[in-house]
């Protein structure tokens, strides 16, 4: 199953932010530090593309310690990039910030010359949670659901230093398959773009993969690596109550239970990705959709020749 999601405001996102780029000084990124590579979007890095870059690894109190380090120095080893990692809702670290873009642009600040700083990142990343952090009020809507910021918004940290908050956005389609999947976990996927049982088995069979002592100990259940994936979801469900008539699982409620107890970070800190894993999924991804888009061209060919709008080619000759 491939997720997608891409309502129609993003579309205006992506217009407004192609219009504002053209006075921003520096871009900040804020990803998810669970996924950084699946929630870095990669429809921004073309209409940014030039700008220096701050990338925010967000919630990386629920990541694994040792993931984290390693998208860090991954994306501080890219040109005109910078990383650092960030839990939203602590202010000291919030603050870097703001430092960081002075480092990235040093010839901004003062009246003359403004810092002109674009937020943008995913949907439910943290971003208006961050933003509030940082002017200390609540300048920005927050909750636990994608979609909550609509409009672009303006909000001065400094004299000197100007803030453009855009919506969350996605793309219109994602290629990494499994990046739809872990997109969905952490909730920046609207509820209606997924099945969460297929969200649930995908994440179990990284989890007991990567984590399979963290689940054996937050779900009770022993030999989970050895577990087929529907197997470990009926035995969660089992475990946590999620029966109906006879006795039988009820498999979508397991599977909301597994997909709560990952974004609560109950299970403990798990990063779904590391930068070999992400990179590997993206060149399958990139020969899969190569191959289809020759099988589209193929099929546009033939409709082409068959409705006479253009000539058939000729046939080789035989040697």
């Amino acid at each position: 199953m491939a997720i997608q999601w891409f309502p129609g405001h993003m579309h205006l996102t992506k217009k407004a932010i192609s219009e504002r780029i053209k006075n921003i000084d520096v871009v900040i990124e804020l990803l998810d530090a669970r996924l950084p590579g699946s929630s870095a979007n990669p429809m921004l890095a073309g209409l940014t593309a030039g700008k220096p870059s701050l990338k925010v690894l967000n919630k990386q109190d629920l990541a694994d310690p040792a993931c984290t380090a390693q998208w860090l120095a991954h994306y501080n080893g890219l040109p005109g990039t910078r990383a650092i990692g960030l839990d939203a809702s602590v202010t000291a670290p919030a603050k870097a910030l703001i430092q960081a873009c002075f480092e990235l642009a040093p010839n901004r600040g003062g009246m003359v010359k403004p810092m002109r700083v674009l937020i943008c990142g995913i949907p439910n990343v943290g971003k208006s949670t961050l933003i509030n952090t940082l002017t200390g009020k609540r300048a920005a809507k927050t909750g636990d659901e994608a979609g909550i910021t609509k409009l672009e918004q303006r909000i001065s940290l400094a004299d000197d230093f100007y803030l453009y908050d855009t919506p969350g956005m996605l793309w219109p389609r994602i290629i990494v398959a499994k990046s739809g999947y872990n997109l969905a976990a952490s909730g920046a996927i609207g509820r209606n773009a997924f099945n969460e049982e297929d969200v649930a088995l995908e994440l179990l069979d990284y989890l007991k993969t990567h984590y399979a002592a963290l689940l054996e100990a937050r779900f009770k259940l022993e030999a989970v690596a050895g577990m087929a994936d529907e197997e470990l979801l009926e035995a969660i469900g089992r475990k946590r109550g999620a029966l109906q008539g006879g006795k039988r699982v009820n498999t979508q409620k397991a599977a909301e239970i597994v997909i709560h107890d990952f974004r609560a970070a109950v299970m403990g800190r798990i990063t779904l990705e590391t930068p070999q894993e992400f990179a590997a999924w993206l060149a399958a991804g990139q020969q899969l959709d190569a191959q289809r888009q020759l099988k589209k061209d193929a099929i546009e060919l033939d409709r082409l020749i068959r409705f006479k709008k253009i000539p058939r080619p000729p046939r080789p000759e035989n040697p």
